[in-house]
């Protein structure tokens, strides 16, 4: 969910504009906060690659905590949604119709459906954004981020998400008639074989070039919970256990991951992550997103060590990366029956719902010296984004795309972790 998990709508945004764009972000290194800040909207950076992501993060984990989202909040994002039924990145001119040039994205209506559906009032809403990404789903039975495009194992699993979350069978959603692809048969084409020195039981999140499947972090985190038919607000389960199996089940397939998952948090109880050229560093979303993983396949226990990790730093980041990673959060509290209002002595709720409108039951949630709902005045400039690094991780991202550097991005924007 990491996401998740990481927004997914830099990828089209790269994808669509092409390296030729570079050199003019290259101008300006530090991006500018949003002159407005549309109402309704969580987080005060530009909207533009994330919007319908974080505010579908954000209003989804306030109702996993039973908090009833502000209505301007709830319109603002039902305000974005294309007639066919898809959500772009963001749409600036939510009033115009959506065209050709309008960049709908899977991951973007995939979160959506996700928040539509607990919100509830909203079926309509979720039932035509459901529909589009049957409309979109690939031969191979997934999704890739931009219809149309190759299947990935992130997207694939937002969808499994959206699929659960609207009361759909997805193992019954197939392309096509009679012997027709499912989308956990996409999903199990990007496990990492029994024999994989380094991977074995991990996912990728799409084939290399030659066909060879590498070992993805955020990929893996987000596969375990598409096999298992979870979406961001899972809660503990109890999966099946075991080893790699060459042919397996999506359950066992969800064993494996996890085991790869648990074995990468060992040592340091999170997982690490550096920007081009620079040094590791702990990766705190895909920390999140492994211990909803962990608790959603094998029970709170399992995800012990990255959650008592996560507890520690997790508030911090939230604090510097905005709505979505406050959710990701609520997210790992919630999947391990953790007080998300006492995490590691951080009070997640207030932290989310500091960051956009107030919610309707806000009195219980709000941080101390604050009115409910409040913006923190000292978070306006702050580039608030699902994986934690801001816009210039775009930008950033967007110039290695440029100088043909051959790593593949995450379906949130995060680099490969082994």
């Amino acid at each position: 969910m990491n996401v998740r998990r990481r927004s997914a709508a830099a990828l089209a945004a790269i994808a669509v504009l092409g390296a030729a764009a570079a050199p003019a972000l290259a101008a300006d290194p530090t991006p500018a906060p949003t002159a407005h800040t549309p109402s309704g909207l969580f987080g005060t950076s530009d909207p533009q690659y994330d919007g319908v992501w974080r505010q579908s993060l954000a209003l989804l984990a306030q109702r996993t905590v039973g908090v009833t989202p502000a209505p301007k909040a709830v319109d603002w994002l039902t305000g974005q949604q294309c007639a066919d039924g898809s959500f772009a990145a963001f749409r600036a001119e939510p009033g115009k119709d959506c065209d050709a040039k309008t960049m709908v994205d899977t991951n973007s209506t995939g979160a959506a459906v996700q928040a539509l559906a607990a919100l509830g009032g909203q079926g309509e809403a979720a039932g035509k954004a459901v529909g589009w990404l049957k409309s979109v789903q690939n031969e191979d039975g997934g999704w890739g981020y931009t219809p149309g495009g190759p299947s990935d194992a992130n997207s694939t699993s937002v969808v499994i998400g959206a699929l659960a979350a609207a009361g759909e069978q997805p193992g019954n959603v197939k392309k096509g008639e009679k012997g027709g692809k499912s989308p956990y048969d996409a999903l199990l084409s990007f496990a990492l074989p029994c024999d994989d020195p380094k991977g074995a039981g991990a996912f990728a999140y799409q084939p290399e070039k030659d066909g060879s499947l590498a070992a993805n972090a955020d990929a893996t985190a987000a596969a375990v919970l598409g096999a298992l038919g979870k979406g961001f607000a899972a809660e503990a389960g109890k999966g099946a256990e075991g080893g790699c199996a060459d042919k397996p089940t999506p359950e066992q397939a969800a064993a494996a991951g996890a085991a790869h998952l648990a074995g990468a948090v060992a040592e340091k109880g999170h997982l690490t992550s550096a920007m081009p050229g620079a040094e590791d560093q702990p990766d705190h979303g895909n920390t999140a997103d492994t211990v909803v993983a962990l608790a959603a396949q094998g029970g709170a226990e399992r995800a012990a060590k990255p959650l008592a990790w996560l507890e520690k730093n997790g508030g911090a980041w939230a604090e510097q990366a905005g709505p979505a990673a406050w959710a990701q959060l609520v997210f790992a509290a919630h999947a391990t029956g953790t007080d998300p209002r006492a995490f590691g002595g951080t009070d997640l709720v207030a932290g989310l719902n500091a960051t956009g409108p107030a919610p309707q039951e806000a009195a219980a949630s709000t941080a101390p010296g604050k009115e409910a709902g409040q913006k923190d005045e000292k978070n306006d400039e702050k580039n608030d984004d699902s994986s934690g690094f801001g816009l210039w991780w775009y930008v950033g991202v967007f110039l290695v795309a440029g100088a043909g550097i051959g790593f593949l991005l995450s379906g949130r924007a995060r680099k490969r972790n082994t």
